[in-house]
């Protein structure tokens, strides 16, 4: 049988469709109490049994309330989807939501309610993936880890569709410091913490799990599965501000995060277990994504609103806000949850999804001989792929520059020499000798391969601006850029919501790390935190360097005053508030652009600064697409032309051109990973790249240069991942 890819590769000369309103993930439903129908099923470039996917929670509603839509889609797609919940969840033992009466009158037990949760998320995951939460189940206890066994679950309806529960305690406390938690075990205050088997659990005792026996669980599991791409929550939560609480054990000691501290354990835990699964089976890379928590609280919403009732929706039906009948005494769903997602308490969950790492603008470059390069972080390392020839259209099959525990999306840098320099950030795990920290790093172009893409040298790390092992556990994710003169410039969101910045001649010799200063009227970063992760740099056509930065309000911007200097805070932009990441793009005579989605509606806007006039006005919009996370942006060809690039609603990428105002949204219709890439190749035309949700680079092109050429279907690269060989450089 021919597959999907086999149809899409031999007809690469087909145009994709335009398409122009709302997509068909986010479906408007009039009543929120339960999810709207279905989406409609979609043609993949991807074919779902080369896609798996793992994701990781520490409670049941985890996933519900900050991976959607990206795990309904997930699991929509027909592609095989295992979700691993680490803890009961079970709090208080109330199977009511707080502060009301009823909380008060119902008995503690702590077993029923976990198995409530366990049972509201069943029906969850059964509406997401057949349209009827009652789907059938069927339960068994497994053995991953020999001595021990966890309860898995598998949808009748969708066999490929599992859910695993480790049943370890929960901290029972979003901050207050617990010894008997998964924080306490990753920390080594507890040697060990219990299991607290939910009623009607297959499962029949109780287990005691060290760190090592869950880092080798998950890794059990990693195994099992083999998955293409693992979710899990946020390992680098973000300090609130808020004075520490007090503890008996200065190892529980320390800052006061938004995210409940399962969530980072659960995380910390993830990346551990991916570690040693990536350093001892060589599997296939894999692509990992993190999402942010409770920290979605303090920050603007970023999805539309079609979306936010379906997810929503969700959420009431794990939360038994439906009252569908139940034959289990302990409960069928969460009443701390209830129907409360869309107006209640947790909105603001709902309102968000958000990645911790946003993405990078400048993932795809040309090389000096003018052929495309793209990079992009596969099982914690780099990895490159080329054109085979300047303008073919083809990229050949992945090649491994190396790296260790790299996060998030790559952000090149090209010299004016034409050579390329890599920009990421790297998680040590913590160790004997060890402190736990994150760093920047960064590879140079050394060379040239035998088959022509850009060699590397050995990565060399650059430190954090914030040398504390903790604190640079939150530093951001770089942006840099190369000023005429060859200095290159280096941006990261620090601890503490400033900008760190360092520079160097052509990419060496790094100067220490400074702060820019403060955006008028708000004083200096340091003292008053704005700025949310998810900046941009680039270089305008007079040498000024720029960098942008979503806050809480508005759009952040430095300029330099001369060419090549630091840049110092411009003039208050008053544009509106981004709900995510800030791409920018030179274009000429000065004038730059950004795009950008507004918050509480996901609409892409499109910003410009003149540099004669220096402020700042909103260009254009375009049209309601919905989606969430970074648009990509960048020039192509004369004038004033650009491409973007942007996650819709359905979790497939969009591609417009625009000059005076956008064009219209064309789909292609392919999950991916992270932010899309944009760029012109030697024939000037468009170029939009994305990472799929199979580990493979797909790319599409204009079928000529010119604002109104059409993009061409996406065509995937001609090696899979797996067979890339050893480091380059």
């Amino acid at each position: 049988m021919t597959s999907r890819r086999r149809l899409l590769q031999v007809t690469g000369g087909a145009v994709l469709a335009a398409t122009a309103g709302a997509g068909v993930w986010a479906w408007t439903s009039p009543d929120t109490s339960r999810p709207a129908p279905p989406a409609r099923e979609q043609e993949s470039a991807e074919e779902p049994d080369e896609q798996v996917f793992l994701h990781v929670i520490a409670h049941p509603d985890d996933g519900l309330f900050f991976m959607n839509p990206g795990l309904e889609q997930a699991i929509r797609s027909g592609a095989r989807t295992v979700t691993v919940c680490l803890t009961g969840g079970e709090s208080d033992g109330r199977n009511a939501p707080r502060g009301t009466a009823l909380h008060h009158r119902v008995i503690p037990d702590r077993s029923a309610f976990a198995r409530a949760r366990v049972n509201g998320l069943l029906a969850a995951h059964a509406q997401m993936a057949t349209g009827d939460p009652e789907s059938t189940w069927d339960a068994e206890a497994r053995t991953l880890l020999r001595g021990f066994q966890v309860e898995v679950q598998t949808l009748r309806a969708a066999p490929q569709h599992q859910l695993v529960f480790l049943e370890l305690v929960e901290a029972r406390a979003v901050y207050q410091p617990r010894a008997i938690s998964l924080r306490g075990l990753w920390l080594g205050v507890a040697d060990s913490i219990p299991t607290l088997r939910p009623e009607g659990s297959p499962v029949q005792r109780q287990f005691r799990y060290t760190r090592d026996q869950v880092t080798d669980t998950l890794t059990a599991v990693l195994d099992w599965v083999r998955p293409t791409v693992v979710r899990t929550l946020d390992p680098n939560a973000v300090h609130s501000g808020k004075r520490p609480l007090s503890t008996p054990d200065p190892r529980l000691a320390g800052l006061r995060y938004f995210d409940h501290q399962d969530h980072t354990a659960s995380a910390h835990f993830t990346q551990a277990a991916l570690a040693r699964y990536w350093g001892r089976s060589r599997p296939a890379p894999t692509l990992v994504e993190n999402y942010l928590g409770y920290e979605l609280g303090v920050l603007p919403g970023d999805l539309d609103p079609s979306t936010v009732r379906r997810k929503a929706g969700t959420l009431n039906t794990y939360g038994w806000a439906d009252h569908r009948p139940c034959a289990d005494p302990a409960g069928c769903g969460d009443r701390k949850v209830g129907g409360s997602a869309l107006n209640g308490s947790p909105r603001s969950w709902t309102r968000s999804t958000r990645l911790r790492a946003p993405g990078s603008n400048a993932w795809v470059r040309p090389a000096r001989d003018g052929r495309l390069t793209a990079f992009a972080v596969l099982g914690g390392a780099a990895y490159g792929w080329a054109e085979t020839s300047a303008g073919s259209g083809r990229f050949g099959a992945p090649y491994r520059i190396g790296g260790d525990l790299l996060q998030g999306q790559l952000h090149v840098v090209r010299h004016p020499d034409g050579t390329l320099q890599l920009f990421g950030s790297r998680t040590v795990l913590p160790g004997p000798d060890t402190d736990h920290r994150r760093e920047l790093v960064t590879a140079r172009q050394s060379g040239t391969r035998p088959d022509g893409g850009p060699a590397f040298g050995e990565w060399e790390s650059l430190g954090s601006p914030d040398p504390d092992p903790v604190r640079s556990l939150e530093i951001g994710f770089p942006a840099a850029v190369a000023a005429p003169d060859g200095t290159v410039h280096l941006f990261v969101r620090t601890w503490d919501g400033g900008i760190g910045h360092r520079s160097g001649p052509h990419g060496a010799q790094w100067s220490p790390w400074d702060l820019l200063e403060g955006p008028a009227g708000i004083g200096t970063l340091k003292a008053s935190p704005q700025v949310v992760d998810g900046i941009d740099a680039c270089v305008d056509s007079a040498g000024l360097i720029h960098v942008v930065a979503p806050s809480v309000r508005t759009v952040q911007h430095w300029v330099s005053k001369e060419p090549g200097r630091t840049p110092r805070p411009g003039a208050a932009t008053g544009l509106p508030e981004p709900g995510g990441p800030i791409s920018i793009a030179p274009l000429a005579g000065g004038v730059v652009r950004i795009a950008y989605r507004q918050s509480g509606t996901a609409r892409v806007l499109i910003a410009e600064r003149q540099r004669a006039v220096g402020s700042w006005r909103v260009a254009g919009q375009c049209e309601r697409a919905g989606g969430y996370g970074r648009v990509a942006l960048a020039p192509t060809g004369s004038g004033d032309r650009m491409v973007l690039a942007a996650r819709d609603d359905a979790g497939d990428v969009r591609v417009a051109m625009a000059q005076a105002a956008p064009k219209p949204w064309q789909r292609c219709r392919l999950a991916h990973s992270a932010a899309a890439g944009v760029v012109h190749d030697a024939a000037g035309r468009a170029v939009l790249v994305a990472l799929g949700n199979d580990g493979r680079l797909y790319a599409a092109r204009q079928a000529k240069a010119g604002q109104t050429a059409p993009f061409l279907a996406l065509r995937g690269q001609t090696g899979p991942p797996e067979r890339a060989g050893d480091d380059s450089g």
